[in-house]
């Protein structure tokens, strides 16, 4: 019952504020921005005065149209709006991305990963489960590899800058049980297709991503690094996430009643991007604040955060060597 109450709360009686900050002068790059949340958080960032905006999709056509779509909604200069290749499925495409961001880029502001994917399919890309690849390998490999260009655009011109992840609530629900795997082999669990449990796969990245974003915060104090590391969660909006369960006229019909329209749920995803320094290392549902529940608690979760940490890292190292190091 407290889950009901909660989600018609937050799905028809509260609303994520309407954002306020000025992103004026800033450079910003959205992955997963050719639709839905990604598309509406660039929108409303264009109409608060973002200097540069980078729509990073693996469709690039799409987002050409996405781009163009926000050019005649907000009559901005066409050259605020690049659109940039990026495959998160592919190691190679998330390193060649970066490399491009650190040669072309005279400035970062904003790195806002949103890009994501949902499916009932066990698929494997790379070494890992597709959603594992896509949600949590390649989320983080993008937000290593450029935290030295957020950091060091942090300290040229006496700003914050920040790296927004785009989780979610349900991350509260995930079981987890590959969280009991021995010692080293929680990610191998995960990629066996014989035990695997697709019904929660994507509660469970979205719960991996809450681990490294604590991590990654504690690595990398803001204090010091001028970069703060969040966490939001839109709610249950429509977009192509739902594309697995909305296939017939029923299913589209209950979503569309119950989905937060995107531009609603992209509200939190701006907010995480000119949060205050007390958002580092934070999980910001509907812009505020909230302590992190679930299995993320005590000294068990620290437990199965640290567990975490350390088989992520010796994937992103064996991918990208010296690349975990914030220091």
């Amino acid at each position: 019952m407290p889950l009901l109450i909660d989600f018609i709360y937050r799905q028809f009686i509260h609303s994520p504020p309407d954002p306020i900050a000025s992103f004026n002068g800033k450079t910003i790059i959205v992955t997963g921005s050719s639709s839905g949340l990604g598309l509406e958080a660039c929108r409303s960032m264009v109409r608060r005065g973002a200097s540069q905006i980078i729509l990073a999709c693996r469709n690039v056509e799409k987002a050409k149209a996405a781009a163009r779509d926000i050019q005649a909604t907000t009559s901005c200069s066409a050259d605020i709006l690049q659109v940039w290749h990026l495959d998160m499925s592919s190691y190679a495409s998330v390193q060649a991305f970066c490399d491009k961001v650190k040669s072309e880029l005279p400035r970062l502001d904003v790195l806002l990963g949103n890009a994501g994917l949902g499916t009932r399919g066990f698929r494997m890309t790379e070494d890992n489960e597709e959603m594992i690849t896509t949600n949590v390998v390649s989320t983080f490999l993008l937000g290593f590899l450029l935290h030295p260009k957020l950091r060091e655009t942090a300290k040229k011109y006496s700003t914050q800058t920040y790296f927004t992840v785009t989780t979610s609530e349900l991350y509260e629900y995930a079981k987890f049980e590959e969280g009991k795997a021995r010692t080293g082999k929680i990610f191998a669990t995960l990629n066996d297709r014989n035990t695997a449990n697709m019904s929660e796969r994507y509660d469970v990245s979205k719960l991996l991503q809450v681990f490294i974003i604590k991590q990654m915060a504690i690595l990398s104090p803001c204090d010091s690094s001028g970069v703060i590391i969040n966490g939001v969660a839109p709610g249950f909006c429509r977009s192509e996430l739902t594309r697995d369960i909305d296939s017939s006229l029923i299913a589209r019909f209950i979503l569309r009643v119950l989905c937060r329209r995107p531009e609603v749920g992209a509200r939190t995803l701006t907010n995480g991007a000119s949060a205050g320094t007390e958002s580092h290392g934070q999980y910001v549902p509907d812009c505020k604040i909230t302590p992190t529940k679930g299995l993320t608690k005590g000294s068990t979760g620290a437990e199965l955060q640290r567990r975490v940490w350390e088989e992520l890292e010796q994937k992103l190292e064996a991918i990208r060597p010296g690349v975990t190091s914030l220091s």
